[in-house]
């Protein structure tokens, strides 16, 4: 199975560049399954429902979110309703919508699709997403019920989302990190064979600070002194992500690469989509 991980949409450039781009690469790529993190793509902070369907529009099968999940009020409303809309697993018993589902890929697999959150240097009054992830893989384990397990783990603190990927190695297809919007050059295949990258990167201008023009942060850090709101940059967009091959025989990952395509930083594809 061929799988696309893109990270976190940041505004309308990002939002904008997912959907213009993504029907291409599903093509080019043969993509049998695409995730996407879209909880910066409204302004930036959470998304609306129209941001999601058009995101789905665009071809992909999920969309993962994270801390800014409920920016966008109405996400309360149409979390529930939607089953392609994944916020944090380990959000308090009651909160609306789901942590995790079972989709159907394209080449016919099953793929478990979990949205796990960290507590370092987040929100420590979260439940431990190390009992969530052991949750959501005991109640549809690798080789059982799923033929694919990926876990977007949206984390701070890189130790967190390392020690969560080797916890689960060797039960999920990939770990990828989510949150920080900076790609990192860690990816790799753990011993067990779980694939994983500590952050996939954004979806947004990099001509920025994290996706947000990067006026109003760094007054912030010259003068601590707020002069307004932080607003999503709108400069062209790059796309960031990693690219998996997956077993059809074990689940685990073959390969992972990064993909990123814009203007400022390197492109780069898995090589072994040639």
């Amino acid at each position: 199975m061929r799988l696309l991980f893109l990270g976190d949409m940041v505004g309308k450039t990002g939002r904008t560049a997912v959907w213009e781009q993504l029907p291409g690469l599903i093509s080019d790529f043969r993509l049998d399954f695409v995730i996407v993190n879209g909880e910066n793509a409204a302004g930036g902070f959470g998304i609306t429902e129209e941001i999601f369907r058009a995101t789905l529009d665009a071809g992909a099968d999920v969309v993962t979110t994270g801390n800014h999940v409920w920016d966008q009020r109405e996400a309360l409303t149409f979390a529930p309703r939607e089953e392609r809309f994944l916020r944090p697993a380990n959000f308090p018993k009651g909160t609306p919508g789901r942590g995790s589902g079972v989709y159907l890929a394209k080449n016919g697999a099953r793929v478990l699709v979990a949205n796990v959150m960290g507590r370092v240097f987040m929100h420590p009054e979260l439940d431990d997403p190390f009992h969530a992830g052991e949750r959501e893989l005991a109640a549809c384990p690798l080789g059982e019920q799923a033929d694919a397990v990926v876990i977007d783990f949206h984390a701070e603190a890189t130790s967190e989302k390392m020690c969560f990927a080797h916890f689960v190695d060797g039960r999920a297809s990939l770990v990828v990190g989510t949150h920080t919007h900076q790609p990192t050059a860690d990816h790799q295949i753990l011993n067990g064979g779980t694939a994983y990258i500590s952050d996939a990167g954004m979806c947004g201008d990099y001509d920025s600070s994290l996706g947000m023009d990067k006026e109003e942060p760094l007054n912030r850090f010259l003068s601590k002194v707020p002069k307004g709101r932080f607003e999503a940059a709108n400069g062209p967009a790059t796309l960031c992500g990693v690219g998996v091959d997956i077993s059809d025989r074990t689940g685990l990952a073959d390969r992972i690469a990064p993909f990123r395509r814009g203007p400022r930083l390197e492109e780069t594809a898995p090589a072994f989509w040639s």
